[in-house]
Parts: structure tokens; sequence; C-alpha cells
């Protein structure tokens, strides 16, 4: 990511007439010194975080159409024993298979049936959007990080040019405080770069969970309409309504 933006930047900021005006993003990297690698690894971290969350947070992930179409057959028939137990499999589990999880389990334990099973559903539910946003939490650290590594960055380099104008006899000349001026502005420009995008891309996937998560709301809801329209009592319904379906 880094990398990228850095080399994007360095081409609008070259001398038009192509006569080297501009600096390479190794040279940049070079000059940002530990800190600016650092901020490097950090943007290959955010790269791999955001493949993963693309693959994670999307409805074919959280609600898999045959996870779909298996519990509304099952539910459909009243078989509540065989579509808990099917929530409960590993081919199966996704968001939408662990909130109806939950409910059922909640709905077959308690008395009241389908008076629990709507609050078992919502707490479900709200369970499985904060794990979602907590597994954005990585990202979050990188976006909040990566300018304070810019911003120390910025002070070693400012410290170390004074530090070599205490040192030198008169005043420092340009070549000898060339390094620490580099190091001074590369990570933070370097820190920016990728703390920017990266705040960016969080706010994106959070308004997705909140998105995808009314949309599953749905679904949940219509799956639920079975139960309730055929009036099981949960733990205390017959056995031939909330059979296995085995």
């Amino acid at each position: 990511m880094v990398y990228a933006l850095l080399d994007g930047m360095l081409l609008v900021g070259s001398a038009p007439d192509g006569g080297g005006g501009g600096v390479s993003v190794l040279e940049m990297v070079r000059a940002g010194g530990v800190i600016g690698l650092v901020i490097v690894l950090l943007s290959l971290v955010a790269v791999v975080l955001i493949v993963a969350h693309g693959l994670q947070i999307r409805e074919g992930a959280l609600a898999p159409v045959h996870v779909v179409e298996e519990l509304e057959r099952l539910l459909s028939k009243g078989q509540v024993n065989a579509a808990l137990t099917f929530c409960k499999d590993e081919s199966a589990r996704c968001f939408l298979a662990n909130v109806m999880g939950s409910g059922l389990s909640r709905y077959k334990r308690s008395p009241f049936g389908a008076l629990e099973l709507k609050s078992a559903l919502e707490e479900a539910g709200q369970e499985q959007v904060a794990k979602l946003y907590r597994s954005t939490d990585g990202l979050s650290l990188v976006a909040t990080i990566a300018p304070m590594l810019g911003l120390l960055g910025t002070v070693v380099g400012i410290n170390g040019a004074f530090a070599t104008i205490s040192t030198g006899e008169g005043f420092g000349r340009p070549d000898q405080l060339a390094g620490d001026i580099s190091l001074a502005l590369v990570t933070t420009i370097m820190g920016l770069v990728l703390a920017i995008p990266t705040t960016a891309v969080v706010t994106y996937f959070r308004n997705k969970i909140d998105s995808l998560a009314t949309t599953i709301a749905v679904i949940v809801d219509d799956l639920a309409v079975h139960l309730e329209s055929e009036g099981l009592g949960g733990a205390s319904a017959p056995a031939g309504n909330g059979g296995s379906g085995a």
C-alpha cells in the first residue's frame, strides 16, 4: 500500500523535464530508516487484513445460499432439532448459522417457546455483529499507529539534525543535515500515506457490516416466521413437532 501510493506521489512530484527531480520508492524507504521500514511492514499487514476482511465481510460468507435454503427447508417442516444440528455443523458455520443456532437453542430450552425466540435471535445477532466489529480492530490499530510512527521519525530526525549542528563547527552543512531532514520528512509522509486510506477502509468495512447485518436480519425474521406460524412450544412442544427429522 505504502509502495504504490508513494510511487504515485513521486511521479507527480518529479521534474517535468524528466531531469531526475524525483526519487525512487526504494530511496524513500532507505531515507526513512528503521522507522520507515516498520511502516512498510505495517502496510503489508494492512494489505493482508484488507484481503481477509474483503473475503469475510460479504453476504456470500455471512449467509451462504445453501445454509439459507437448508434452514428454510427444515424449519418449514418444523424440524427444529435437525435445524439446530445443521447450524452446529462445521460445514454450515457462518454468521447466519451462529445466530439461528443460538436462537434455536434457547427456543428449545425455554418453556415459553416462540415468545423467547425473537429476543434470543436479537441478542445472538448483536453478539455476532460485535465480533465482526472486533475483527476490524487490527486495521484500526494500523491506522492509529502509522501516523504516530511518522511523528516519531520526525522527532528523531529533527533531534539528529540539532545534534549534528551542536557537534559541528559553526552552521551545519546541508550535506551533513540531509540524512536527518530526510528521516524527519519521509517518515511523516509514509505514516500519513498508510494511515489515511487504512482509516477509510476501516470505515467502509464497518458500514458494510451494518448493511449486511440489516440484510441478514430480514433473512432471520423470514426463517423465524416458520416457528411462530407452526406454534411450536420449544421445550414443552410435543416430540413430533420438534423431531430431528432423521
